[in-house]
């Protein structure tokens, strides 16, 4: 009998160790049917959502949708638990409160995208389009790898690191080589998070909690950061010219590597 993919992916993990809990892709073919196939149409997932009936959440756990355009949908609060949502077109699609946890959404359009509250824990978002969707009060435990957040709000949203998951790793939002120009994480929690080389100018960060974030090589240029706590956020080679609110940040003297940012 052949393996399933996710089985093979789980015990290669393990053996792996924590390093690699939160890259699974070494582990999967991507270009495989399970990665890039749907088993089933929008008029299909329509069916599903009618089937609910009003106010009652579709079930969704483990559904290949990739590829498919689902632009528009109302899935909020639906249970979206290990779907495949690879290359998915999703454009202004609801999906307030919805579970997405272990959902693969590599390369997904979610412009304009209602995410709010939504639990995307070990979530594939590398590659995906967020550009000024709402991930508001998020939690945010996802691999948005070079993921566009361009103009996005994540106010209130949670990408800290989950210290109850110690056996997989320290899982954690990576934002590394993000696009993040102009988004909000006003009173976010991005404590630890990985964020190596992102591009953040402009963002607002007021209240938000950066403390132990990684995030070497990032631009932060122009980045308002009043009444955000700093301390040990490391900032080699990051560009921080015109950062607004320094000075009414929280442990601004204790930033990692300041000799070594880029302040002009």
């Amino acid at each position: 009998m052949p393996r399933h993919p996710f089985a093979v992916a789980f015990v290669a993990l393990c053996l792996a160790g924590p390093a690699a809990a939160q890259d699974m892709t070494r582990y999967l073919d991507m270009a495989s049917p399970a990665m890039t196939e749907a088993e089933i149409d929008r008029a299909g997932v329509e069916a599903l959502i009618a089937a609910a009936g009003p106010g009652r959440p579709v079930d969704l756990r483990g559904r290949r949708l990739n590829g498919l355009d689902l632009s528009g949908l109302d899935l909020s609060g639906a249970d979206l638990t290990a779907a495949r949502l690879n290359g998915a077109r999703l454009v202004g699609a609801k999906f307030v409160g919805a579970k997405l946890a272990q959902a693969w959404m590599v390369r997904a359009d979610l412009s304009g995208a209602d995410l709010s509250k939504v639990d995307l824990f070990q979530t594939q978002m590398m590659d995906a389009v967020l550009a000024k969707a709402d991930l508001s009060g998020a939690r945010v435990v996802a691999d948005l790898t070079r993921a566009d957040l361009r103009g996005a709000s994540l106010r209130g949203a949670d990408l800290s690191a989950d210290m109850r998951n110690q056996s997989m790793g320290l899982m954690r939002g990576v934002l590394t080589s993000a696009r993040a120009e102009g988004a909000d994480f006003s009173g976010a929690n991005l404590s630890r998070v990985t964020a190596e080389f992102a591009r953040f100018a402009g963002a607002r960060f007021t209240g938000a909690d950066l403390s132990g974030m990684q995030a070497a090589g990032a631009d932060l240029s122009g980045a308002d950061v009043t009444a955000a706590t700093l301390g040990g956020l490391d900032v080699n080679g990051a560009r921080l010219t015109g950062l607004v609110g320094e000075t009414e940040a929280v442990g601004a003297d204790r930033l990692l590597n300041a000799a070594a940012a880029i302040r002009r």
